[in-house]
């Protein structure tokens, strides 16, 4: 084998996954190509968190298998670990399936394939996998930092601790020595993700600082480890953005705010995952607040921060919720006033408490109900994007639109990658000093004019004085790979177009 092509799903986390099988790849002596007909192995890294993702996923494997029966076809990701018993005797598409506890162990997977061999391995969950990251599958300029893998939370719902197992912390200065290495690399947007960031600091026999164990929270007057985590960061020299992404709200202490407060280059963005505003729901769910201590943290956020941004998601349909649960969810909207609102309808997980309660909630129900939130929240979206307009922001190009029309895609501080809205850029193409300006990876000052539902329309003005000093990118992106080629698509979707 000599070519590989991989076929990406699910969150940032795996995400992050996916870039570490590519360096692992590469440096066993494999050619990445981004048109799988190419390819002597195409490796599908699936998402087992719910029922559509999973389907996806298998349609991407059994897609590929009729495509391209030549190629030898590898799962990884989170079905594999999740189904590997399963997939070894019901999937005989899979030459090989990898679970995402050591992703090292691709190396051994790669040598049992080239004899012919079908390798199913499913390592313990230990520690948090890292490595080079030279190829990223997000848009130039940006890159998403893994702090935490796995969770303790166990929410009823949720099958990530069967997936990903209980959470473990990277060191500190493993996280800050990555983010230098990147930052040299001209990486200028870090968003730090896990499945609870507030519970950073847990999950060691050591200490991520070090030192003695810490404590998860500030109640005894010492830091908590995130908030530490922060400071460390806030030490780097150099101009960037970090975001966190994925704080649960049962763990979230307040002294990270001061923090953020202090270094504008930690942005005011929260996301905070609340799922509902009914107190009922909140316990069934097995979190350990109520809507009115939820709400007390959005108001605590900004009394500190006023500008700060706000995301959550909501989850519709849980078992037994009721017409009256639904009605305080949609309260509970209106008075937190959320920036962004991701919002789902409840699928029934296998092997979860969820799955084994009474009241079962209808899923045409639940998804009338997701429906309805999306339609308040939409609204609330609408607002606060209007109130953005005549302000200027420094935007991350993301990429440039094709045509003559002078136009790109980029995003503002309070937009995080994929999940919110964009700006829409308008500039003067037949100027070589902004043609040159407006490049991806880059960031420019534009005035917001306009705004829409989801996204705002901004014109140029300047070049963004935080490109000064970066350093000139010397990483690959696999997005502009895949944009120079047609047959880029995900291999869910490839059977249906040949």
């Amino acid at each position: 084998m000599t070519k590989f092509f991989l076929d990406q799903h699910g969150c940032a986390k795996n995400q992050v996954d996916g870039e570490l099988i590519i360096d692992r790849l590469t440096k066993k002596g494999l050619v990445q190509v981004f048109d799988a007909s190419q390819a002597d192995l195409i490796v599908v890294n699936s998402c087992g968190f719910i029922e559509s993702a999973k389907k996806e996923s298998l349609d991407a494997v059994i897609s590929a298998k009729n495509a391209y029966p030549k190629a030898k076809l590898l799962l990884a990701g989170c079905l594999a670990e999740r189904y590997a018993d399963v997939f070894k005797t019901e999937l005989p598409e899979a030459d090989a399936i990898l679970g995402n506890g050591d992703l090292s162990q691709i190396d051994g997977v790669i040598d049992a394939i080239e004899k012919n061999e079908r390798p199913i391995v499913k390592k313990p969950q230990k520690g948090v996998c890292g490595g080079d990251r030279n190829m990223l599958l997000s848009f130039r300029g940006s890159a998403y930092i893994k702090i935490t893998e796995g969770c303790n939370n166990n929410c009823t719902y949720c099958a990530i601790p069967l997936i990903r197992g209980e959470l473990r912390s990277r060191k500190a200065s493993e996280i800050t020595d990555e983010i230098r290495a990147l930052l040299a690399k001209g990486i200028f947007e870090f968003n730090l993700v896990g499945q609870d960031l507030a519970a950073y600091g847990t999950g060691r026999e050591d200490n991520v600082f070090g030192e003695g164990r810490s404590p998860l929270n500030c109640k005894d007057g010492k830091p908590s480890p995130l908030s530490r985590l922060l400071k460390e960061i806030s030490a780097i020299e150099g101009d960037f953005w970090i975001r966190l992404l994925y704080i649960h709200p049962d763990h979230f202490t307040d002294d990270i705010l001061p923090v953020i407060a202090a270094d504008k280059r930690i942005l005011p963005y929260f996301d905070i995952p609340f799922q509902t505003g009914d107190d009922k729901m909140i316990r069934a769910m097995n979190r350990t607040g109520s809507a009115e201590s939820y709400i007390d943290i959005a108001k605590r956020i900004r009394a500190v921060l006023p500008e700060a941004a706000l995301r959550t998601t909501f989850l519709t349909g849980f078992a037994g919720e009721t017409k009256e649960a639904q009605e305080n969810t949609e309260r509970f909207i209106r008075e937190l006033n959320f920036d962004w609102s991701g919002c789902f309808a409840y699928s029934v997980e296998e092997d979860t408490p969820g799955a084994l309660m009474k009241n079962q909630v209808p899923h045409k129900t639940a998804e009338l109900r997701a429906k309805r939130l999306e339609e308040i929240q939409a609204q609330i979206t609408r607002e606060r994007l209007a109130s953005r307009t005549g302000k200027e922001y420094d935007v991350l190009v993301e990429e440039i639109v094709e045509g003559d029309e002078g136009l790109a895609i980029a995003r503002a501080w309070f937009q995080a990658p994929e999940v919110d809205g964009s700006v829409v850029i308008s500039y003067d193409r037949d100027n070589p000093e902004e043609n040159k300006i407006v490049q991806s990876g880059r960031l420019v000052r534009v005035r917001i004019t306009s705004s829409g539902a989801v996204d705002l329309n901004g014109e140029f003005v300047s070049d963004s004085p935080l490109n000064a000093h970066r350093a000139q990118s010397t990483l690959e992106f696999a997005e502009e790979r895949i944009n120079e080629n047609a047959r880029g698509e995900s291999l869910a979707t490839s059977q249906n177009q040949q």
